[in-house]
């Protein structure tokens, strides 16, 4: 008889059976990372400060951690919304030791912690920047990663297998660049490089450490505050940016993270830098419109100044 057991599940739904946690899943590519997740089989813990209830300092009162987990259950996976503050480590303490006691285990760790574009001055010098505002945005998106890594990495190393997805924006090879301003690169950067010192100390336990980006994210944000526009009519922001024809939904890189937890192979990335596009060739998935953008290698090899836009041969 078929039993919900990481090595034996169905094909339609390959990680039944696995646990994952998605820190920062209220909203974006954490939502679309969860539910993904979900789809695939997965029972996904996932956390994040807005609920039904509260309002955290993002100041959406729009998506809830509660939305998350039904959209994860819908999906077909079984989907956990807890309110956890990552700058907390008692709360973030609590939340593995309620996994641990519950599930017993934990095969996937998603840090997707941000939520600190409200903070960032983005036409200011680092020295012209409010330090306050800017030492809270390096807390959101390097803190809340470390804290909660240094309590769920002892429960995802019990078991063979485990996978660390650190979630940034921007691969290594573009982030060479400056990505102004000062504390938004700090911030941007930091996954990477923690990438690398985990996936050196989780090679012993037989587990894996990646980092993966969205291209430009048609995040719920982006579409309704940035450009006004909804999902189903994006592209008439291209007449505010046409280079925005390049952009992506959340789905694409929950795909992504989708397809790198049900490899059996996926230790061969190990301390790498992925994007959404990049993993859409190697997997064969694509954006929900069935295409499949590969931004950072449009945004590397494309005039960002010109007035027009060309996406053939990049979606």
């Amino acid at each position: 008889m078929q039993t919900n057991s990481p090595g034996n599940a169905p094909k339609n739904k390959p990680l039944t059976g696995r646990i994952a946690l998605v820190a920062g899943a209220t909203r974006g590519a954490g939502r679309a990372l969860a539910v993904e997740l979900g789809r695939a089989g997965a029972t996904v813990y996932a956390t994040g400060r807005t609920t039904r209830e509260h309002i955290s300092e993002v100041g959406r009162k729009s998506e809830t951690i509660e939305e998350t987990a039904e959209l994860v259950t819908e999906a077909g996976g079984t989907g956990i919304g807890v309110r956890v503050d990552h700058l907390v480590p008692d709360e973030v303490r609590a939340l593995t030791e309620r996994i641990d006691r519950e599930q017993g285990r934990l095969d996937i760790l998603v840090n997707d912690v941000w939520g600190g574009d409200v903070h960032v001055e983005w036409d200011k010098k680092m020295w012209e920047h409010d330090l306050e505002k800017g030492l809270r945005v390096l807390r959101l998106g390097i803190e809340t990663h470390i804290v909660t890594s240094r309590y769920a990495l002892p429960l995802l190393t019990r078991n063979p297998g485990g996978l660390l997805v650190e979630v940034t924006d921007g691969t290594a090879e573009y982030n060479r660049r400056y990505r102004e301003p000062f504390y938004y690169d700090l911030a941007k950067a930091a996954p990477l490089r923690m990438t690398l010192g985990l996936a050196e100390e989780l090679k012993e336990y037989g587990c894996t450490a990646l980092c993966i980006t969205p291209g430009w994210l048609r995040s719920e944000a982006m579409l309704d505050e940035h450009f006004k526009v909804s999902e189903e009519h994006w592209l008439d922001g291209c007449e505010q940016n046409p280079h925005f024809a390049i952009s992506e939904t959340p789905t694409y890189i929950g795909r992504a993270v989708a397809a790198l937890a049900a490899d059996p192979d996926v230790a061969r990335y190990n301390g790498a830098s992925l994007s959404s596009g990049g993993l859409a060739a190697e997997y064969g998935f694509t954006d929900v419109d069935g295409s499949a953008p590969d931004a950072w290698r449009y945004m590397t090899e494309v005039d960002q100044t010109a007035p027009t836009a060309d996406v053939t041969g990049y979606r």
